[in-house]
């Protein structure tokens, strides 16, 4: 981790990186229906960018009741880890590292996107707001909808959760992932339990902080047990303020960001897992993270950490030479550009994204981008 070059290989546990440009976690929404199953569609798109030091897949829901949007690909049933099958086969023929992230929205959804159209469920009865999903209202075709109100888990359903993760992580390794990353950002079922916000529970996951963290400890512990501790990541996405309504559930702005994040990182640097993650706002004039608070995370846990969030080559070199972060993703950056390593070694011009064609759709805007020349 000492040296300050981009383009320079890293450990990962017993995973040789070859940079550290990373194609982070991205929701394109385009699984093949019913069904929600990885297509060769998204083996194509991987494989591009496969030249990455290392990958994370698009979240992936581990059980129906996870899913908040359409089209969203799940990690839980055969025909979904077949679909995977074909994505891991593409990335390891050229040579890619690629990690599936685990996901469930927990209140963040709509009874339309719900078995049987029950209420998404959630660690307390209170209603996502400042966000909206995106359902489907026909073959291809689909809306903006605000969440529905959750129902609150019993303590036996929490536990049951944690195994659903387990089982998610044995889906992924038999899909040949070399690794899972657990979403516990964005305001998610996993951030829902450690915010004060979202958490009003009185059982032993609610109340004190280490209370709170009690459900990502147990999931984090689930999915160790299947890949080991070193093929396992954890990504968060704290915020310290916010200037915009709109985007507080982005993050579930702390009473004490500050402390809220270190102790969770305190707790997974004992469970000595692989990497940490951490996803910055990206919003225009969001605020940028405190270094104070960098450096907190950078003495408190002893393996890599990655940031990513409107970074681009110039942020990340600067992170990069502080110490404070080892590897880098690239989000809508990367969407444009499949070869954006070389396109950044060799100060190649960037292709603009277009955002139109973000979510959902097909070839168009998802693997037509071009290669630089």
């Amino acid at each position: 981790m000492s040296s300050r070059n981009l383009f320079a290989a890293m450990n990962l546990g017993s995973l040789v990186l070859r940079n550290r440009i990373v194609l982070p976690p991205l929701t394109r929404s385009r699984s093949s229906q019913p069904g929600n199953v990885p297509n060769s569609l998204m083996a194509a798109y991987y494989r591009q960018r496969a030249t990455a030091g290392f990958m994370v897949t698009e979240g992936s829901q581990i059980e129906p009741r996870g899913q908040g949007y359409a089209w969203t690909p799940g990690i839980y049933s055969d025909e979904q880890v077949e679909g995977w099958r074909q994505v891991t086969a593409a990335v390891h023929a050229e040579g890619g590292t690629i990690f599936c992230q685990l996901w469930h929205v927990g209140r963040v959804s709509h009874v339309s996107l719900q078995p049987d159209n029950q209420p998404p469920i959630a660690p307390s009865a209170i209603r996502a707001t400042n966000v909206k999903v995106f359902i489907e209202t026909g073959p291809n075709e689909g809306q903006l909808a605000d969440p529905s109100m959750p129902q609150e888990l019993t303590t036996t359903q929490v536990k049951e959760l944690v195994e659903l993760y387990r089982q998610a992580a044995q889906n992924a390794k038999r899909a040949g992932f070399d690794g899972v990353e657990l979403h516990s950002a964005n305001g998610y079922l996993i951030n829902q339990f450690i915010s004060e916000h979202t958490n009003l529970r009185t059982d032993e996951y609610g109340g004190p902080l280490e209370n709170r963290l009690r459900f990502l400890r147990e999931v984090t512990e689930a999915v160790i047990g299947v890949f080991g501790s070193e093929r396992v990541g954890v990504r968060f996405a704290p915020l310290f303020e916010s200037t915009d309504e709109e985007r507080v559930y982005l993050g579930l702005v702390e009473k004490d960001p500050h402390e809220t994040y270190v102790e969770a990182t305190k707790m997974l640097e004992g469970l000595r897992i692989g990497y940490l993650s951490i996803a910055e706002a990206d919003w225009d004039n969001s605020p940028d993270l405190p270094d104070s608070f960098r450096q907190a995370l950078r003495n408190t846990f002893s393996g890599p950490i990655m940031y990513a969030g409107n970074y681009t080559h110039e942020k990340a070199k600067r992170i990069l030479s502080t110490g404070y972060g080892d590897f880098f993703g690239f989000g809508r950056t990367f969407i444009a550009n499949p070869d954006l390593p070389r396109r950044f070694k060799e100060n190649h011009p960037l292709n603009p994204v277009d955002t139109s064609t973000l979510y959902g759709g097909g070839e168009r805007g998802y693997i037509d981008y071009p290669h630089s020349t």
